[in-house]
């Protein structure tokens, strides 16, 4: 066999001759201007642009063995195209990403959280690539990249991260701050490695490739839960000065008992309570996207009715009767389906999700707690296990996906004895809202509460003990669990009384520090003598 050279233009076009009339060899060498060599094997239909689609490689120049080599790669990509191994497609990631998310079947919620994925991170660093190049190496780079820096800069980054975008740099002020790099949590790394996961997976299907890179890749790891609920005694904090505002605090109160996630809060309605049955029914949430907002399913897209204790249920109904009666001040009635928390006196607009969100983060700067209004949920759960109800009900209490979902998606399965019991056990364990109701059912804010509970008691009998002597500055109050002991209450009880002789000044705490006796300010002191004044009085 002699190799033959035909000369077209600029290029030339390297074949070996079988014999017979049909023997032609498959796949091109072509020569290119630099004297480098372009080795071109047709690789089917492009099943995006119906157009031929070829595999091609360059060999440079100065390679030792130019032919040979060019002989090798017109080999190994012909194997790939028999063993069809190849990739089928030119397109790139930015064109799977646009397929994939047009045609993708998921809540909207989840949709815009793709969006922004893809539009933040995928498109920046991976979109102009060809899905068919995409490798293990690759992957892990970008998963690297994200660890590093959610700005992509490599930890190399020095810019100033403007708040407004765009405007002069006359414009900054003391929001627009020098980059500083920071990376994406496990968490958030693992759902874009998801959304990636999803989308190969369908171009497969679509014959754009035939091997998943996504494989050959190591997945992020699987982040570890690590909730951060407030301690009891941050809790009652929260509650005293939440109820401030008799409206948000009955929100807050229901976030506790209930464990609903903020959407959830937002879009329940008065005809989903029934006071007489003491039950709420969850049924629907309210998403935002921006000043977009809008009703959709629950998050696990399933419904769920909750036990309420009695104290819950007289504070809903004073509540109905304290809106009601603005209502009628303003010549307005409530409907039958109106929002329970809404900014319209006739409770037709539901709240916004953020600004609930931002609220409650700011109350919380305020009394210098670090938390969030998810946490409360974290923290209905964690007492609500600590009191010895089962994860089952818990599940069905919070409306979790996991520990027994198929039970949990009937209503009969959950809301039994067991949930009765959780309604009991979570309102003991739970710090006493600041509120007093009368023979009619009104209620009274009492920010610092008569004595009626076990917990006001203990804050009296410290409070007077501090005030004639016996504890001195600078002594430690008894333990929690000297106090639980003592006074034969929970542990939530006995830190708000701690937590009341820190709102008067009598005392200082802080987070695994045992509480210590301030000094007897003339404040503190005219607040105290103040106090039994008035009891003495009763």
């Amino acid at each position: 066999m002699v190799p033959c050279v035909v000369r077209t233009g600029y290029r030339r076009t390297m074949t070996k001759r079988k014999a017979g009339p049909k023997s032609r060899k498959r796949g091109r060498i072509e020569t290119l201007p630099s004297g480098a060599l372009r080795v071109s094997v047709y690789a089917g239909i492009d099943p995006l642009t119906k157009l031929r689609h070829y595999l091609k490689e360059t060999i440079p120049a100065d390679h030792p063995e130019l032919w040979d080599e060019a002989e090798r790669v017109r080999t190994r990509l012909l194997n790939q195209v028999d063993e069809q191994h190849n990739p089928r497609t030119k397109a790139t990631v930015n064109q799977l990403m646009d397929e994939y998310l047009a045609k993708v079947d998921v809540d909207t919620s989840t949709k815009i959280g793709y969006e922004r994925a893809a539009r933040n991170h995928i498109r920046p660093l991976l979109g102009r690539l060809q899905v068919g190049k995409l490798d293990g190496h690759t992957l892990d780079s970008f998963y690297s990249t994200l660890r590093t820096c959610r700005a992509h800069c490599g930890g190399k980054g020095k810019f100033i991260e403007h708040r407004k975008k765009p405007h002069d740099k006359s414009e900054c002020d003391d929001r627009c701050k020098p980059h500083a790099c920071k990376g994406l949590a496990d968490s958030t790394i693992r759902q874009i490695h998801s959304i990636l996961s999803g989308a190969l997976e369908r171009a497969i299907r679509w014959g754009w490739i035939t091997v998943n890179p996504i494989e050959q890749a190591e997945p992020p790891k699987t982040p570890t839960p690590n909730p951060h609920p407030p301690e009891p005694e941050e809790a009652a904090s929260i509650v005293n000065e939440a109820f401030k505002d008799f409206a948000w605090g009955v929100l807050v109160w229901l976030a506790i008992i209930t464990g609903a996630r903020r959407g959830e809060l937002c879009a329940l309605r008065w005809d989903w309570l029934d006071l007489n049955k003491a039950v709420l029914r969850i049924r629907t949430s309210i998403g935002q996207e921006g000043a977009k907002t809008w009703e959709k399913d629950t998050k696990t897209h399933q419904q769920r009715r909750i036990a309420l204790d009695q104290e819950t249920v007289d504070l809903l109904r004073a509540y109905r009767q304290h809106c009601e009666e603005l209502a009628k001040e303003m010549g307005q009635k409530i409907a039958r389906d109106g929002r329970i928390f809404s900014t319209s006196t006739d409770h037709s607009t539901w709240l916004k999700p953020d600004s609930v969100s931002q609220r409650f983060s700011r109350m919380c700067d305020k009394l210098e707690i670090e938390t969030s209004l998810h946490a409360l949920r974290h923290y209905s759960a964690t007492e609500l296990i600590a009191a010895g109800v089962d994860p089952r009900t818990v599940a069905g209490r919070l409306g979790h996906g996991g520990g027994g979902a198929t039970t949990l998606r009937v209503y009969s399965a959950w809301v039994s004895e067991a949930d009765q019991r959780a309604a009991g056990n979570l309102s003991g364990r739970m710090p006493s809202a600041p509120i007093s109701f009368d023979a009619d059912g009104s209620a009274t804010i009492t920010v610092t509460p008569e004595i009626r509970g076990p917990y006001q008691q203990i804050a009296a009998d410290l409070r007077g003990a501090i005030v004639c002597g016996a504890l001195k500055p600078g002594d430690t109050l008894p333990t929690v669990v000297e106090l639980c002991q003592r006074y034969n209450v929970a542990a939530g009880t006995a830190n708000r009384a701690v937590a009341e002789l820190k709102a008067d000044g009598l005392v200082t705490a802080s987070r695994g520090k045992r509480a210590v006796v301030a000094p007897l300010s003339e404040s503190s002191f005219a607040n105290v003598v103040s106090l039994r004044s008035k009891r003495a009085g009763e």
